[in-house]
């Protein structure tokens, strides 16, 4: 299991993403959080923005999309540069039809739930996706405080994860920190989305070996 760390840019200075890409250099993607103030109570960057951080990014770009409505705006977000686009289950009408045509367009498809989200339901679906997403704290703001009743959950979804068998990455956002990733490696999680621990740090590129050195270390004694 490969341990990867995705800065969020929603803790970056937004006046120069460019330099916040450049500031994480050894990152394996950008995360890019888009909220639409109706799915979650916060309104950040949409199409534009993703464009124009694609054509400077290193990185690949992995988009969240905590909007209302993916099915109708999710593929804009693969024309903008996006080499990965997640859903809210929560917010998307035909979940299966939707990873289908992303994937289809030459992106990974992703699947978002929220922490009070079980992830059971949908495990027939997941022969369409590459990546599960699970919110660990209430999606909408960054900073939060990680929620410890979800590791539970994310032993749940590995286990399915393994059972369904293939490559499909499991990936955790929402208080992912030097304290906390450690039991979130642990609990089976391989892809690791940190916004504040990264870009709140003096050097965020040494964050994000911290960050990775911790995971890969917890992950290799949990396995």
């Amino acid at each position: 299991m490969s341990i990867q760390i995705f800065p969020s840019i929603l803790s970056a200075d937004f006046a120069n993403l460019q330099a916040a890409a450049e500031s994480v250099g050894s990152a394996d993607w950008l995360h890019v959080d888009v909220m639409d103030n109706h799915f979650v109570p916060n309104l950040t960057l949409g199409v534009p923005v993703v464009e124009s951080l694609a054509k400077v990014a290193a990185q690949p770009l992995d988009c969240h999309l905590m909007i209302e409505d993916p099915d109708r705006w999710a593929p804009a977000y693969v024309d903008a540069g996006a080499a990965s686009v997640t859903f809210h289950v929560e917010a998307c009408q035909a979940p299966v039809r939707l990873a289908r045509e992303l994937r289809a367009m030459g992106a990974r498809a992703g699947m978002a739930l929220k922490p009070a989200t079980p992830i059971e339901p949908y495990e027939d679906l997941l022969a369409d996706l590459d990546m599960v997403l699970l919110m660990t704290v209430e999606p909408g703001f960054g900073g939060q405080q990680f929620l410890d009743l979800c590791l539970p959950k994310i032993a749940r979804a590995r286990t399915m994860l393994d059972r369904r068998g293939g490559d499909i990455w499991l990936q955790l956002d929402g208080g992912v920190s030097a304290e906390t990733i450690e039991r979130c490696a642990e609990a089976g999680a391989d892809t690791f989305v940190a916004g504040s621990a990264v870009f709140g740090a003096n050097d965020p590129d040494a964050a994000v070996a911290k960050l990775r050195a911790l995971a890969e270390k917890a992950s290799s004694a949990g396995g």
